[in-house]
């Protein structure tokens, strides 16, 4: 999993509408007094910028179905004591319908403050990185049947590219013809990191919207 446990409270997510982002990878922490949702932040050590925003967190709902050998669905909603206020820097994201179509080599954006190696420690500014969406049945013959349908592989099968532990949680983006960012997918899991022939998986948004709307509205 690409949690890192000593870092509890700062793992990635991402605002779908005020007062309420969607997260993942929280859902063995439910305890909403240990989190504080830092939004417009891009330095970790710059929590009190200008631009940046913090809530406190009203509840967490995690999904019944999580398995925590697995990491099938693995995701989590966030409710916060307060609205957002929207800003150049601070901005919700787009979510897909179920019956939206992502395409196989479609390049993604994922971001977060993670390792930016295996084994190593958490970046202090924000990282991004640019990665491809991989077929299904060429990953799942790779990873050796451990895919689930709420899951999906990103990254690059030569190596070099790919999220890592602290991650977890993170956005994965699609920026769509409309110039519109989408949310595809949600750091979930990986062996190793940028490992050839190891891409990461993701929760898989169109599979799991119909629960996001359930918890949310939206």
């Amino acid at each position: 999993h690409r949690s890192a446990g000593e870092r509890l409270g700062e793992l990635g997510g991402f605002n779908v509408g005020s007062p309420c982002p969607a997260f993942c990878a929280l859902c063995r922490y439910s305890d909403p007094s240990l989190w504080t949702a830092y939004l417009g932040l891009t330095n970790q050590g710059n929590r009190n910028g200008d631009n940046v925003q913090s809530r406190k967190v009203k509840r967490i709902i995690s999904h019944p179905y999580f398995n925590d050998y697995t990491y099938d669905y693995d995701i989590a909603v966030m409710e916060l004591q307060s609205p957002v206020t929207f800003s150049s820097v601070v901005q919700p994201i787009c979510l897909p319908d179920a019956t939206h179509n992502f395409p196989v080599g479609k390049d993604l954006w994922v971001t977060g403050w993670g390792a930016t190696a295996e084994g190593g420690s958490g970046a202090s500014i924000l990282q991004k990185a640019e990665i491809r969406l991989i077929n299904q049945s060429i990953c799942n013959e790779l990873l050796t049947d451990q895919l689930t349908p709420r899951m999906m592989c990103v990254g690059i099968l030569t190596g070099g590219v790919d999220a890592c532990q602290g991650d977890s949680g993170g956005p994965l983006v699609s920026v769509e013809p409309s110039s519109r960012m989408f949310l595809a997918g949600v750091v979930s899991w990986g062996d190793g990191c940028a490992q050839r022939n190891k891409p990461g998986v993701y929760s898989r948004l169109t599979s799991l919207r119909h629960w996001i709307k359930q918890q949310t509205g939206l």
